[in-house]
């Protein structure tokens, strides 16, 4: 029998900067209770005031291209973990890196999802890190 601690299951820990941990906790809020989830776009609201919808609504549209285009499961711990699956880690770094690293970002996205060609999903993530940034909340 082989035991599994909790740093093999979730490697990093969560991000200090405001921003990034927005994000995060949206995603496990969408990725465990669907994109229409009341907290995460609870969240965003607090967040970015009357212009929440525009982050909303392409963390919506990232998350249906994500679940499409993975061709393996994406773990996303609890929203109460105060550490990062593998993959939470990834999709960060991916939305960060896309303003700045297109090239290493969509690597680490194809990575991530098991596929050759994520230019779709890589759009909508270089959106939302310019929605974030617009706002004042910069992910990278």
């Amino acid at each position: 029998m082989t035991t599994t601690n909790a740093f093999t299951i979730l490697p990093q820990l969560q991000p200090e900067d405001p921003a990034p941990r927005l994000l995060l906790f949206a995603f496990r809020q969408m990725g465990a209770h669907g994109i229409d989830d009341a907290a995460a776009a609870h969240a965003l609201v607090t967040a970015f005031g009357k212009d929440f919808r525009r982050p909303l609504i392409l963390l919506r549209t990232l998350m249906l291209e994500l679940s499409a285009a993975a061709r393996r499961p994406l773990q996303i711990a609890p929203w109460c973990c105060g550490r990062m699956t593998g993959c939470e880690g990834a999709v960060l770094a991916i939305v960060g890196k896309s303003l700045t690293n297109e090239a290493a970002a969509d690597l680490l996205l194809a990575d991530l999802l098991g596929t050759r060609d994520a230019k779709g999903p890589l759009a909508t993530a270089t959106a939302l890190g310019i929605a974030f940034a617009d706002l004042g909340m910069p992910l990278g």
